[in-house]
């Protein structure tokens, strides 16, 4: 079972997890997004940094689990938007910074049309990703065994991360736990979207650990609601769209 801790003081509030041995989801505060850390003797990964303004909460909770953000080897975005990537300005010069070679592109170009700076408050400038991720991409830490699907609708450049023998899926913005899905951005597609879907629905997948929200365990019901609710909304685009033209 997974064990909760909740830290509460006059000026903030914020959550950490352990999700299993060596893995923690840490809940830093709206609107940024859930990040995960993981473990290793060889390398700590954290996925998603979350926002600029939560980084500090994020460094409280890491310390309190037993490590300094200093000791991060990797962090991993799963797409281009600043509630997932936001902090990485604070951990660029010593974690090597991974994502998709489409999210990287728009991040570092500083898009903010599609990166959504701004939008939370900070300079979209001055970020970097060292390294490109490609589908099916593998990251050997030790520990665990990341497998990198390119998952583009919601943005072009999304990813999850799939650990084969654990069989978790790290889904960012991509799936939702009860089939929820995600808006489409200026750089995504229903058409995409809705491959990505079928994709993941071909996996084995035990526990979804999405950017936001709840963790869930009925992950093959929660991928086909998605797969209905992503056509529905696709249909409705293409109507109104349509409705649009013959006006």
């Amino acid at each position: 079972m997974a064990e909760i801790i909740e830290k509460i003081d006059n000026k903030k509030s914020s959550m950490y997890k352990k999700i299993m041995d060596d893995m923690y989801l840490l809940k830093t505060g709206r609107p940024s997004c859930q990040s995960y850390l993981l473990l290793s003797d060889e390398m700590n990964v954290l996925v998603d940094s979350g926002t600029k303004q939560h980084f500090e909460t994020l460094e409280e909770d890491m310390e309190e689990i037993g490590i300094k953000t200093d000791d991060l080897s990797l962090v991993i975005n799963t797409h281009e938007h600043a509630d997932h990537f936001g902090a990485n300005k604070f951990l660029q010069k010593k974690a090597t910074i991974l994502t998709h070679r489409y999210a990287a592109t728009k991040i570092v170009s500083a898009d903010d049309e599609v990166i959504r700076c701004r939008a939370h408050g900070h300079d979209p400038t001055g970020y970097h990703v060292h390294m490109w991720l490609e589908n099916m991409n593998v990251i050997d830490t030790g520990n665990w065994f990341l497998k990198i699907f390119h998952t583009p609708g919601h943005t072009s450049g999304s990813l999850c991360i799939y650990e084969p023998r654990k069989r978790f899926l790290i889904s960012g913005d991509t799936v939702f736990a009860h089939g929820t899905i995600s808006d489409i951005s200026s750089s995504g597609s229903y058409g995409e979207y809705i491959n990505s879907l079928a994709r993941l629905n071909t996996m084995k997948i035990n526990l979804l650990l999405p950017g936001h929200g709840n963790i869930s365990k009925n992950v093959e019901e929660d991928i086909e609601k998605a797969i209905e609710n992503a056509k529905l909304k696709h249909e409705k685009f293409l109507r109104d769209k349509n409705n649009n033209l013959s006006c």
